[in-house]
């Protein structure tokens, strides 16, 4: 079953002096694709800009905007309404012969390449390939997948945006970006092409019509195994109709929310808050 989803992402700057100059990306505007589709979208600054929208290497919708005056706060509102799909099934149309052939892996290069985040990493390779034993590559993703969300607590402020898959690895805990690198590192070690997916949950299964929770940004894996489909390892659970996908690339890097840089200010305080409600 479908939902409609409303998503308002709001993110404030505040600076202890004037800040002259800031300009910025946003990655807040939820894709339209096989497994959903956007009704609308805006975002809204205060001070107000000029945007320019444009979609990256990615496929992603990207919003530009300067500011050229002095401010000591900037705020950015992100509201979009999104009807998503029925939960992803597995795609069992590859085996590891195909996964090994040159056409394979000429095509997904890029999602099989170590990144920064998603380093090479001995032991945890070592434990992809143990799990792979006697599995096709579609139930391997969910082995994987299932293990790193047994293996991994959920810890906000254990590891920073900065943080590798080894890093979350040698704490043991994480928040959803960490789950997703460590499945990365994993699948790509064994030659599965994965992506990192950036967006939103609602975290109400049965939220009823309205129901409003807060939230934040959330990550999953994206899996090629003949086609593409998708996982939540922080849960454990398909992509479903709770899930709002805005963002895809090789890790967060590719897929960071909002970024930018700005002269002047001082130190600077970031609030950011995100609230999804059900409306159908």
């Amino acid at each position: 079953m479908s939902w409609q989803v409303r998503v308002v992402h709001r993110t404030g700057y505040h600076y202890a002096t004037p800040a002259m100059q800031s300009y910025n990306e946003a990655r807040l505007t939820p894709r339209s694709d096989r497994r959903q589709t956007l009704v609308a979208n805006r975002l809204e600054t205060d001070p107000a800009t000029r945007a320019y929208r444009y979609s990256d290497y990615w496929g992603t919708v990207v919003t530009s905007f300067d500011l050229h005056a002095p401010h000591t706060e900037f705020t950015v509102v992100a509201t979009s309404l999104v009807e998503t799909a029925e939960a992803a099934e597995p795609i069992h149309d590859a085996s590891w012969s195909d996964l090994r052939g040159d056409e394979v892996i000429d095509e997904h290069t890029e999602f099989l390449t170590p990144t920064d985040y998603t380093p090479r990493d001995r032991e945890l390779a070592k434990v992809a390939r143990d799990l792979r034993k006697g599995k096709d590559p579609a139930d391997t993703v969910l082995a994987v997948s299932d293990w790193v969300h047994e293996q991994l607590k959920y810890q906000p402020g254990t590891t920073g945006v900065h943080s590798t898959a080894t890093d979350a690895w040698q704490a043991r805990e994480g928040v959803c970006q960490d789950f997703a690198h460590v499945t990365l590192t994993m699948l790509r070690s064994i030659g599965v092409p994965a992506r990192y997916v950036s967006g939103y949950l609602h975290t109400e299964p049965e939220a009823k019509l309205g129901q409003t929770v807060q939230g934040e940004s959330h990550a999953w894996v994206d899996a090629w195994t003949g086609g593409w489909w998708a996982h939540d390892p922080t849960n454990a659970i398909p992509v479903g109709p709770r899930h709002v996908w805005v963002a895809t690339g090789r890790d967060y890097a590719d897929v960071a929310p909002l970024k930018g840089i700005f002269t002047g200010g001082g130190e600077s305080t970031l609030d950011v808050s995100v609230e999804l409600t059900r409306v159908a």
